[in-house]
């Protein structure tokens, strides 16, 4: 989140694992590395376990530069780290919440629902590869 209030802090010390949205704008780079500064402070002072899991580029516009020079940016510096589904920047997807629900009950078929169920499936893959089930 832009700002990292007390709760954010709380929940970091109480979480395995970071899953960062970024949009893709030019301020988000920042908040990234700010975000990161802290999951290392959290890291070192409370939470040793703590690791950020991915990275998802959201609100992703094929038609704007930005877009694809932030999302190259987070990709050189991040790598792997970065999930490879992108999340469109969408109308849907904005809408929903001023009806009170989330997009993939309110438009299953529109591309950012679609984006977010293949986001699903790629985490669910990852954390498969990286944690096999003994």
């Amino acid at each position: 989140p832009p700002a990292l209030g007390l709760l954010t802090i709380n929940a970091l010390v109480a979480a395995q694992a970071v899953l960062v949205p970024l949009q893709c704008e030019f301020f988000a780079l920042e908040g990234i590395s700010h975000l990161i500064k802290t999951v290392e402070r959290v890291r070192a002072a409370f939470n040793p376990a703590l690791e950020i899991q991915g990275i998802v580029l959201t609100m992703f516009d094929k038609r704007n530069n930005l877009s694809d020079l932030v999302a190259s940016d987070v990709r050189r510096h991040f790598g792997d780290k970065v999930y490879k589904t992108v999340i469109p920047r969408n109308v849907r997807v904005s809408e929903a919440p001023s009806y009170g629900r989330p997009v993939l009950i309110y438009d299953v078929r529109c591309a950012g629902s679609q984006a977010y169920l293949h986001l699903a499936s790629e985490v669910l893959r990852r954390e498969r590869r990286e944690r096999p089930v003994v």
